[in-house]
């Protein structure tokens, strides 16, 4: 089934197990590009194999990425005894620090059973692997999300995590980038603001993004780096995300992350924020609670994909097919 509306720059949660009548008239009227799920979505493989399916044959498109936040640790959303419990990324740091191989030997079983787990039901993308650096300071909600505090490390498994997942059919979705790992505030309720030097910058929290060579998903961090942009955190920024774009030399496909996050809250509406995203050089918006109000908000305003974000999306869809 192909569907040759244009397709919405957004991704958009949903609130339950299957989706209501409301949901599907949503979803057909505004022909968004995906689906992400959360706990509240996920009872047991047959009903997730079920929703997903349902959500792509409501767009009309088989092809529609369906996400969701697979890390391992804490952030997991499809839990044991029907999926994999997976245990947190800096284990695989630990044990790189051991003997590297034992690191990249546990980073790529770990992606290979997220593929297994995740393709059974109709999820083709996960947001992960993380390549935030560690810090003393760091937030303690992302330490154990980080691979290590050596920005090599990071550089070495997060390019292991994308190139198996890649080579065992899953979209992975780089994040935060440039980098969540100096922040002391939880961005869901504030905004984490990171003024080291830009040579600081450079030379460890961006360096893993910058290692990255596959045009592969990433996830914007809701972050200010003043040596960047003073002003705006780096999913509102044009500065930050040209930066991205030409330095980091990331050409994959890259959406915010939750637009609802308090971090963002200062700087406008929902509407607003999604298009100032957009207007920044993000090429989607990512919406997760499901809230149709918020939706319809977003909705009314959002962008379709523009030609260069339809090119990455394909391009990055060709890695997962190779």
């Amino acid at each position: 089934m192909t569907n040759f509306k244009p397709i919405k720059a957004v991704i958009f949660g949903c609130q339950g197990t299957r989706l209501t009548v409301q949901e599907k008239d949503f979803f057909k009227r505004v022909n968004p590009l995906g689906l992400i799920l959360f706990d509240r979505n996920v009872d047991n493989p047959e009903q997730v194999r079920a929703l997903t399916a349902e959500f792509r044959k409501t767009v009309g498109r088989a092809d529609a990425p369906v996400l969701v936040d697979q890390e391992g640790g804490r952030v997991t959303r499809l839990w044991p005894p029907y999926w994999t419990g997976l245990g947190w990324n800096k284990t695989y740091g630990d044990w790189y620090e051991q003997a590297p191989q034992k690191g990249i030997n546990g980073v790529q079983k770990h992606a290979e059973i997220l593929a297994a787990d995740l393709l059974s039901v109709g999820i083709d993308v996960d947001c992960w692997p993380c390549l935030d650096v560690a810090m003393p300071d760091t937030h303690e909600i992302m330490v154990k999300r980080c691979f290590s505090n050596n920005s090599k490390i990071v550089a070495a498994l997060g390019q292991t995590a994308v190139e198996t997942a890649l080579r065992n059919g899953l979209m992975p979705v780089v994040k935060h980038i440039p980098g969540y790992g100096r922040t002391k505030v939880d961005p869901h309720i504030g905004l984490p603001v990171v003024k080291n030097s830009l040579n600081e910058l450079e030379a460890t929290d961006f360096l893993p993004f910058h290692q990255i060579k596959m045009p592969v998903w990433g996830m914007t961090a809701h972050v200010v780096y003043t040596a960047l942009d003073a002003d705006l955190p780096a999913t509102l920024s044009k500065k930050v995300l040209t930066y991205i774009r030409t330095n980091l030399k990331f050409d994959g496909f890259l959406i915010c992350d939750d637009i609802t996050m308090g971090a963002l809250k200062a700087y406008g509406t929902l509407g607003e924020l999604s298009c100032r995203t957009l207007d920044a050089s993000c090429d989607c918006v990512l919406h997760c609670n499901g809230y149709m109000d918020e939706m319809e908000e977003i909705a009314g305003v959002v962008y379709d994909l523009t030609s260069d974000a339809l090119n990455r999306l394909e391009q990055a869809q060709g890695l997962r097919n190779a």
